[in-house]
């Protein structure tokens, strides 16, 4: 899901009192090793558990630890745990995720391993990974499949990274790091602001609290951590409905009951025209909570700020018109589009054997981009909460919701030599209730001598004028519109 990667150590630090001189003379002690910030600080001893919350509703639970490793001095130990569950349409998501990180306790302490563990929706997969003088080496473990090592270049991800909450409190200043990504192993910036000190109602107890605000390049969502005196976390807040509560492990562990779709899809006071569906076809909607960033206007939307802090979105869609290019094409965004990855997996021998076949030796790069994105939608079965977060088992298994359709399509480009890339917004659907409504959705956008969408899932060249794009490549800066974004009119 978008949300895991936002699970970061946040937390108000501060340092515990110093030994007490000895009362009488003796030999002088040896001096202790300096060690983190991250460690000099109080906190809960065995860790920390939440309730996982969106719009209200209890989808999941946190935990966390930082300690020092009693089986390795010099060490410590950064524990991640989450764990998600809804449903999904008829069918229910599950999913389990851990981390585990070694680093040297000293100040600026070097990452030293890592053990990266997913189950359930998303598939299976352990990444083990140790530094070496040269990098990081990765074995990547999945049922069925033989182990891969993977060589990369070293991490920069120090032990205050793997909680600057708490170090930017203690500091009272901006701290600023690396996180080596447990899912795509690449490294994002990582920075905390100090927010100085706010009360809020816990317990029926009015509780001086300080504040943290950390922001990953990967996510760009910002989290807000609310920590009281004696360093336990209260609040993580990303953004307005998605939140995660302190609470003790069985209260953390007892989830509600909830389907994804329903509670997070946007109503629509009408429904749309028809000729919303059309190539070349429009759609105008005018939004209510759409904050400035997201506001971008291409060659597919433009943007009017209209009174009352309302905002008029006009789509459009058509076909591309640049002159025919052939394969394989430079990336005009530097190469980003054109990268493999453990998730894109676009240089893997099966990737690349797939999309030669169903080319058949075909040079356009438009008709090529057709007859991939076509084959998806047509050998892959629909099928939500069966997701797999790679694109080898998405080839594999042949089935998935829009994220599936969409990570095998670019991989397939990419292998082409097509630069694609994910896009993450909302679709027009009218479901069985007759709701109309924008629904969370996942597509493809693809340079062929210009950029142009299309949509594996619903089989569409193009995708039509019903698709409102606000991210790209699954990550979580959608979050915020969650249960914010309004629709006030459609014409």
């Amino acid at each position: 899901m978008a949300w895991v990667g936002l699970a970061l150590a946040c937390a108000k630090q501060a340092r515990p009192a110093e030994a007490a001189a000895p009362s009488t003379p003796g030999p002088a002690r040896p001096a202790a090793a300096p060690v983190s910030d991250a460690l000099a600080v109080q906190r809960p001893a065995n860790g920390e558990f939440f309730g996982l919350y969106l719009m209200g509703r209890k989808v999941g639970y946190i935990f966390e630890n930082l300690g020092p490793l009693p089986s390795s001095p010099g060490q410590a130990r950064a524990v991640t745990e989450l764990f998600f569950k809804a449903n999904v349409g008829q069918n229910v998501s599950e999913r389990r995720y851990r981390e585990t990180r070694v680093y040297e306790a000293k100040p600026s302490g070097r990452l030293l391993s890592f053990v990266v563990e997913a189950h359930g929706d998303g598939g299976d997969q352990v990444l083990e990974g140790t530094a070496t003088p040269s990098g990081l080496r990765v074995i990547r473990k999945r049922p069925d499949r033989p182990n891969e090592v993977l060589n990369l270049p070293p991490s920069r991800e120090v032990i205050e990274d793997a909680d600057q909450a708490r170090v930017a409190i203690l500091r009272g200043r901006t701290v600023e790091g690396v996180i080596t990504d447990g899912q795509d192993l690449e490294n994002y910036k990582l920075t905390t602001t100090f927010g100085d000190h706010t009360s809020r109602w816990v317990g029926g107890v009015n509780v001086r609290l300080a504040k943290a605000v950390t922001v990953s390049e990967k996510e760009k969502v910002p989290v807000e951590a609310y920590v009281d005196e004696k360093g336990r976390i209260v609040e993580l807040d990303f953004g307005a409905t998605m939140r995660a509560m302190a609470e003790p492990e069985t209260m953390a562990k007892r989830l509600d009951q909830v389907e994804v779709f329903g509670l997070t899809r946007i109503v629509l006071p009408k429904r749309a025209p028809p000729s919303a569906r059309d190539v070349p076809g429009a759609l105008t909607l005018v939004l209510d909570g759409l904050p400035e960033s997201f506001r971008k206007n291409t060659y597919r939307q433009t943007f009017r700020a209209l009174a009352g802090g309302l905002v008029e979105a006009s789509l459009r869609a058509a076909a591309p018109t640049a002159k025919r290019k052939v394969r394989p094409l430079l990336d005009p965004n530097g190469g980003a589009n054109l990268k493999s990855s453990i998730i894109v997996e676009s240089d893997d021998p099966q990737i690349r054997a797939q999309s030669e076949k169903i080319l058949e030796g075909e040079k356009d790069a438009y008709t090529a981009t057709k007859k991939i994105v076509r084959w998806v939608n047509l050998n892959m079965t629909k099928d939500y909460g069966a997701s797999a977060d790679r694109a080898t088992d998405v080839l594999r298994q042949m089935r998935g919701d829009c994220t599936e359709h969409a990570l095998l399509a670019i991989s397939l480009l990419r292998a082409a030599g097509i630069p694609a890339r994910r896009v993450d917004g909302v679709v027009y659907m009218v479901n069985d209730d007759q709701v109309p409504a924008l629904y969370w959705h996942e597509w493809v956008e693809a340079y062929v001598g210009e950029w142009t969408q299309l949509d594996p899932t619903f089989g569409q060249d193009v995708a039509d004028a019903t698709h409102f794009a606000v991210g790209e490549e699954g990550n979580a800066e959608i979050t915020p519109l969650i249960g914010q974004l309004k629709v006030a009119d459609v014409r």
